[in-house]
């Protein structure tokens, strides 16, 4: 085809792009241009000066003032001074330097929301299985052996599930997945702007994470839309990394706040169930179904450091550990097809073993890094001891007790819970919140720990200086840690727990 028919082969995208030429400026972009320019006004205004004071002394080196100030200083006895006293403020320099470029920027959580679904959603244990019965999906081993994962699973009788996959037959779409996402975005998103009075355009940074419901344009592009945010906020959308992927969430918004100065960041974790739902009958497939509910929250972070004395907790760390490298490791958490060709996620029987294992490489480097020094000392010692001198003791697991205050377990479920509880050696009440966040509202992916700080929150509080760990797994494999420290003491009731909490079993 010609030039001529290429003109005309796409009509109505052209008439469509509009001529930047024309037209004034608005003035919004006039105002952003102008919050950049204040932002790094320092630095601006200090490289003038800076580049002054080089052509200066290059000057009054060419012009030999230099060299006559040197022989002033030996011919008066101050040339040692002078060497003295210039070594000094070179060093000075290169400290100031090195200290500026190298210095992090605290990054505070300045609050956070947890959704909560309507009661119409709600499913218990029994309607479970009813609709799982009705659904006629399922053969009569795998509704039996569903019916032993629920009642094994640390489930209670009021989770929630979406209004799709409730429906007799299912009615499974895209554009119910969508309806599921944008109920728990933007409910999520709206409260925690409007406990920190913020509007949609204070927002800088936007980070969403879901692992298995990836539409196009993406769910940050959703919440853009939806809120109207600015068309220069920086966003990102994290998809299949699993249900540790709340806390790599906060570590890409800690690492954004490093280069944006003076920026609040929000970021949205939670998983979509809708289009995820297995219909199949292989075991390894169904605990999915079983396990996973409707969840998501909202964190608002900033690097601001007049929001510390607002500031709910500071991030202190955050530690990654990745065991994709082994092929077993990297399967054990699989989205795959069945034998009739439906779509789940396949769980190995092997997960609970690479759990600990990704636990053990994880706290690794963690306890240098909060563990107190008789802690790191003892556990040298003992290291030293099996390995060099080959003594068959046991090893020493250090007590992170004594390093945190708080733990906010992710509610992959109750074994999950318990097999952590075991390796760790914690007491049975610093793993109640994650089992009672489990019996409250399943395993909510990403977002679980969110719902286990709430609780603690909500029903215990959380003093000033405590300390918190979230720790989570998710697929690939993968297990993540965050670190905070409380601010100030946070005893607020989340809409997530107004009525009174009911208690899991022990």
């Amino acid at each position: 085809m010609g030039r001529g028919g290429q003109r005309n082969e796409y009509p109505v995208l052209l008439q469509h792009i509009p001529d930047f030429r024309q037209g004034g400026v608005t003035l919004k972009y006039v105002k952003r241009g102008y919050h950049v320019l204040c932002t790094h006004a320092v630095k601006l205004l200090l490289l003038p000066v800076a580049a002054t004071v080089m052509l200066e002394l290059a000057n009054m080196l060419k012009t030999g003032q230099l060299q006559e100030m040197w022989v002033v200083a030996s011919q008066t006895h101050l040339q040692f001074n002078m060497v003295v006293f210039m070594g000094c403020c070179l060093l000075l320099a290169v400290m100031a330097v090195t200290y500026v470029l190298t210095r992090t920027k605290p990054v505070y959580l300045m609050n956070y929301h947890c959704y909560k679904a309507p009661d119409s959603l709600m499913m218990s244990r029994d309607r479970f299985r009813d609709l799982s019965i009705k659904s006629q999906m399922f053969n009569e081993q795998s509704l039996e052996f569903q019916e032993k994962i629920m009642q094994r699973s640390g489930l209670g009788d009021e989770t929630y599930l979406p209004e799709a996959v409730q429906q007799i037959p299912p009615q499974i779409s895209m554009a119910a997945a969508r309806e599921e996402a944008e109920m728990v975005l933007f409910d999520s998103v709206r409260h925690v702007l409007d406990a920190a009075h913020l509007k949609p355009g204070q927002i800088d940074i936007l980070v969403v994470n879901c692992s298995l419901f990836n539409p196009t344009p993406s769910l940050s592009a959703m919440i853009i839309n939806h809120f109207k945010m600015r068309s220069n906020v920086v966003s990102y959308n994290l998809a299949g990394m699993g249900c540790s992927a709340g806390v790599i969430a906060i570590n890409l918004a800690k690492e954004l706040l490093q280069v944006y100065p003076n920026s609040r960041a929000l970021v949205v974790s939670t998983e979509n169930i809708t289009q995820n739902w297995y219909f199949g009958n292989e075991r390894s497939m169904l605990i999915p179904n079983c396990l996973f509910r409707v969840g998501g929250a909202a964190m608002l972070l900033s690097n601001r450091r007049k929001d510390y004395w607002k500031a709910k907790y500071e991030l202190l760390h955050v530690v990654r550990t990745h065991m994709g490298a082994n092929d077993q490791r990297y399967g054990c958490v699989y989205q795959r097809e069945d034998s009739q060709g439906r779509v789940g996620v396949h769980l190995s029987k092997e997960l609970m073993a690479i759990a600990g294992h990704a636990l053990k490489a994880n706290i690794t480097t963690l306890g240098p890094l909060v563990l107190p020094i008789s802690e790191q000392l003892i556990f040298f010692a003992n290291l030293v001891a099996r390995k060099v001198f080959k003594m068959k003791i046991r090893g020493y697991i250090p007590d992170f007790k004594l390093a945190f205050e708080h733990f906010c377990i992710h509610t992959g479920g109750r074994g999950v819970i318990e097999e952590i509880e075991k390796q760790l050696q914690l007491a049975p009440e610093s793993v109640q919140p994650s089992k009672d966040t489990l019996f409250r509202y399943g395993n909510t992916s990403s977002s679980s720990i969110w719902y286990v700080l709430s609780n603690i929150e909500s029903t215990r509080g959380v003093r000033k200086g405590d300390r918190i760990w979230q720790i989570a797994f998710g697929s690939g494999f993968k297990c993540n840690s965050a670190v905070w420290r409380s601010m100030r003491n946070n005893n607020q009731v989340h809409e997530a727990w107004t009525e009174t909490p009911k208690t899991a079993e022990p």
